[in-house]
């Protein structure tokens, strides 16, 4: 079994999430997509496709409630079979996925609540709605028991993990430009997964397996436990769909380290990868960081507390392939003031290069130019 170090890891990761050069490519082509990029807080999926590739930002991007029910890009045309792979592959895998102290009552229903979700979903939203008036509406079609009566606001509302991870298999996208939440109709939705005319078959998931192999591509080497946190769910309940021909390697080495898995296919390059150079102020959700084996991307726990919280996590600074601080950016007087917390001493050459990647933050966010301050240790 070969035996790979995290420097290694960290090298291939960057080279299959393309933060090793920009691409002259159009977003679509990139290979994140085929995971989705998160946007969270909003713009951070623009900024993270801004990371990638030296083309203005267009094509044919949706914005869903994909993974964990979070906002991603995604590729328009790829929307089917996504909401096919996300959804659950049983009704243990479904509860796993929504079921929790708000619902305890939930749970038990499985599949069923996501299917009574999503048929609400396709009978709510026709047109541009705004996500509260959707809300109400869904929660009144579906089981009593996946509702709670929220004290704040006097009402009765659908589980709120539920609601978003239902919503693409009702055919809703959100609009992405939009200051509050508007969901309106995926033009064209074949249906929900398992109706007629819908993706996947009688049980009605299609793809799981393709999904968790993007995984293992992208965010490998990763075990099943890696691969069922960022699905939100159990290993127990992914097995079914854990792809075939995969490698096994040791991360870590091979006293002391621990299994994991790519594509067989991937291996060869996991083996040949190299440090890349270069820097990039990654955006708080960047695919970069959504791998489950934290300590592989920042072995310190104080480092690891400061760039995962429980809110508001700040932005990365990725330097020749590898964590090496945090950065948080504010709109002043129409331009964006970047505060950069690094962890190691800078170069000269490095800072400039901070600043030139801040000017493209900037360029995203339509803002006129950037800041940069901050301890250059």
């Amino acid at each position: 079994m070969p035996a790979v170090d995290r420097r290694a890891v960290l090298a291939y990761r960057a080279r299959t999430n393309q933060l090793h050069e920009r691409l002259d490519a159009e977003a679509e082509a990139l290979a994140v997509l085929d995971l989705g990029v998160p946007n969270v807080p909003a713009g951070s999926a623009r900024q993270a496709l801004a990371a990638r590739t030296t083309r203005p930002l267009g094509g044919d991007l949706a914005l869903v409630w994909a993974t964990r029910g979070a906002p991603h890009l995604h590729r328009r045309a790829d929307l089917p079979a996504l909401a096919a792979a996300l959804w659950p592959l049983s009704d243990a895998d479904a509860t796993a996925r929504f079921g929790g102290t708000q619902i305890p009552a939930g749970g038990p229903l499985g599949l069923a609540a996501f299917t009574a979700t999503a048929d609400a979903f396709s009978a709510v939203v026709l047109r541009e709605t705004a996500k509260g008036d959707v809300s109400r509406a869904v929660s009144d079609r579906v089981p009593a028991e996946v509702t709670y009566d929220c004290r704040a606001c006097g009402a009765t509302h659908i589980s709120g993990a539920l609601f978003q991870q239902a919503g693409l298999a009702g055919g809703v996208q959100l609009d992405e430009p939009s200051a509050k939440t508007v969901l309106r109709p995926i033009e064209g939705w074949p249906g929900r997964p398992g109706s007629p005319g819908g993706p996947g078959g009688p049980w009605a998931a299609a793809g799981t397996s393709g999904l968790l192999r993007a995984y293992l591509r992208l965010l490998g080497p990763a075990t099943p436990g890696d691969a069922a946190k960022y699905l939100g769910t159990t290993v127990s309940a992914i097995r079914p769909a854990w792809p075939p021909d995969l490698a096994e390697v040791t991360v870590g080495g091979p006293a002391g380290g621990r299994r994991a898995w790519l594509p067989a296919e991937d291996l060869a390059a996991l083996l040949a990868a190299e440090p890349v150079a270069g820097v990039r102020l990654l955006p708080p959700s960047d695919p970069f960081l959504q791998a489950r084996d934290r300590p592989v991307l920042t072995p310190e726990k104080a480092r690891e507390k400061e760039v995962w919280r429980m809110l508001g996590n700040p932005g990365v600074l990725l330097h020749d392939g590898d964590l090496a601080g945090t950065w948080r950016g504010t709109v002043r007087k129409g331009r964006l003031e970047v505060v950069l917390t690094p962890w190691v001493r800078l170069s000269a050459a490095t800072r400039s290069a901070v600043e030139a990647e801040a000017q493209t933050v900037a360029a995203v966010r339509g803002l006129a130019g950037a800041d940069v301050t901050g301890s250059g240790r």
